[in-house]
């Protein structure tokens, strides 16, 4: 292990979060102010993952994460896609865009890697699976740290029998998606600290704490039950380097939304945010199969916004969304540590 993340000046790292949270700017600035930013690869092409990667190191001297989606297979049914779609035309209707192609891909998976290779960020971490082998063995060899999500106790042994350096175990209460490895299991509801608990005890490797935490005692709690780190999403969406669009941003902050659900109708995977009126009306129909249902509702997710209407969209959230606040990374990262 190269990068040790014990070595943290503050022992704080923001998330990456797909899909346009994440910024260059945001994951440079936690660095510069003593933590760990981790840009997001998923859904990008290989050549934005560079481009970004580069900005990044433009903006600081301080260690950098990057994050891939290990995506293997898909548990997806074609007729019940097909059905889906059916139930989502008033969707499609309203705001004035056709349904996307429920295609599968590993999200340039390969090219990715190569880029993590060549470019060599100090820390690479991985979501929804953990590498092969080889794959870790490789890495190794580059000096780049390896870090699995996992959500369960079975899933950080196998991560560490492949050969990753750090496990993030991530608790319920985390905003987006859950990083459990089988695609068609219900996510994990052990609580964090328990699961912190039995991954510290159980390995000897670091362990990143992961879901739901929000405020300077979330961190203290898990740095004193053995975390090496505290990893936080949610924290972060409203700082101002954050790419979060204004309709995210406002809806944060809207009385009108009290609570977060967990939901595969977005993606076809299972992650929580904002309850609103697309998870009332579709979560019951909606089937397993990411990335087939994350490309299907895309382009009615993304009219949603332009409408800027937070009803039609995933507005990804941990539970503790109501504490987020504004203000630079530096500000939030004092008030953590």
């Amino acid at each position: 292990m190269s990068f040790d993340v014990r070595s943290l000046d503050k022992p704080v790292i923001v998330a990456p979060m797909a899909g346009g949270p994440t910024t260059p700017a945001l994951a440079a600035a936690a660095s510069t102010s003593g933590g760990l930013g981790f840009l997001a690869g998923g859904y990008l092409t290989a050549e934005e993952f560079a481009g970004r990667i580069t900005e990044a190191r433009g903006l600081t001297t301080g260690p950098l994460g990057v994050n891939l989606f290990v995506v293997r297979s898909s548990v997806a049914r074609p007729e019940a896609i097909r059905q889906y779609a059916l139930d989502l035309a008033d969707e499609s209707e309203q705001y004035g865009a056709h349904l996307g192609e429920a295609r599968f891909d590993d999200d340039e998976w390969s090219a990715k890697l190569d880029i993590v290779m060549d470019l060599r960020p100090e820390v690479v971490s991985f979501t929804f699976g953990v590498p092969e082998a080889a794959e870790c063995a490789q890495l190794r060899g580059a000096g780049v740290t390896m870090v699995a999500t996992v959500t369960t106790l079975a899933e950080a042994e196998a991560a560490v029998a492949r050969g990753v350096d750090v496990v993030a175990v991530q608790g319920p209460e985390a905003g987006g998606h859950r990083g459990t490895i089988d695609p068609g299991a219900l996510p994990p509801t052990q609580p964090l600290s328990q699961l912190l608990r039995a991954t510290t005890i159980a390995l000897d490797v670091p362990v990143i704490a992961a879901g739901g935490l929000m405020t300077a005692v979330d961190v203290a709690d898990v740095l004193v039950s053995g975390a090496a780190a505290a990893q936080l999403g949610t924290a972060f969406l409203l700082a101002t380097e954050a790419g979060s669009s204004p309709v995210h941003r406002a809806a944060l902050r809207d009385p009108q939304f009290t609570e977060t659900v967990v939901t595969r109708c977005f993606s076809g995977r299972y992650a929580r945010g904002l309850r609103n009126r697309f998870i009332d009306e579709h979560d019951a129909q909606a089937p397993l199969g990411y990335p087939e249902i994350h490309y299907l509702t895309s382009p009615v997710r993304a009219a949603s916004i332009r409408a800027g209407d937070p009803h039609g969209a995933n507005i990804w959230a941990g539970t503790g969304f109501q504490k987020a606040t504004e203000g630079s990374v530096a500000d939030i990262m004092a008030s953590l540590v």
